[in-house]
C-alpha cells in the first residue's frame, strides 16, 4: 500500500539522498513543513525566521518497507540528540522532527522515541502534526544526484550514505 511520511533531520539534501536509496521508496521530495505557504521559500526558511523545517516527503510501499524501518533509518542516519542542529547546519529549520499525519503515526513514533530514551539516548526529535508540505524549489530536487562532486556532498552527505550502506544494507534498493 502506498503511503507518505514527512521527516526533518537537518539539511534536506542529506535526508533526500539517504531515503532515495531504500527499497520500497518510490519518491523523496525535499520541501518545507511546519510553517505557512507565504514563507515557504529557501531564502526565507534559511533565515531561521519562519516556523518551517527543511523536510522530505517520502512516498513508499508499506508492503515492502515499514514505517518502523523508515524511522530506524531516520534515527540511524542523523543526530536526533542535538537541538536545532545537524553538523554545521544550525537553526530551527534543521530540527529533528517527525510530521505525523494521523494518531497511528504519532503513537508509533512516540513509542519508537520512548524506546530510544529508555536506552539512555537523549532524543530531542519533535512530533508535530503535518499541516502542509511545500515542495522545495527545482534546484533543491535530487541535489546529491546532480551535485556529487560539490564539497558539501562529499563532506556531509557521503558519510551519511556510507553509514546507511554499513548499518542498513538489507533495506537498500540495490
Amino acid at each position: 500500500m502506498e503511503k507518505t511520511l514527512v521527516l526533518s533531520g537537518g539539511c534536506f539534501w542529506c535526508t533526500e539522498a539517504v531515503f532515495q536509496m531504500l527499497k520500497g521508496v518510490s519518491s523523496v521530495e525535499p520541501g518545507y513543513a511546519g510553517g505557512d505557504a507565504e514563507s515557504a521559500t529557501y531564502e526565507r526558511v534559511a533565515s531561521g525566521t519562519t516556523r518551517h523545517a527543511e523536510a522530505i516527503r517520502i512516498t513508499y510501499d508499506s508492503d515492502t518497507i515499514s514505517y518502523g524501518d523508515l524511522l530506524t533509518v531516520f534515527f540511524g542516519t542523523h543526530d536526533p540528540t542535538t537541538l536545532n542542529r545537524q553538523s554545521n547546519d544550525i537553526g530551527t529549520q534543521y530540527r529533528s522532527a517527525i510530521f505525523y499525519q494521523d494518531e497511528g503515526e504519532k503513537d508509533e513514533a512516540k513509542a519508537f522515541i520512548n524506546d530510544l530514551k529508555e536506552e539512555g539516548i537523549a532524543i530531542v526529535t519533535t512530533l508535530e502534526p503535518l499541516e502542509e508540505f511545500y515542495p522545495a524549489e527545482t534546484e533543491h530536487q535530487d541535489y546529491y544526484k546532480t551535485n556529487k562532486d560539490a564539497p558539501y556532498c562529499q563532506i556531509i552527505i557521503e558519510p551519511k550514505i556510507e553509514k546507511l550502506r554499513k548499518r542498513f544494507a538489507e533495506l537498500l534498493a540495490h
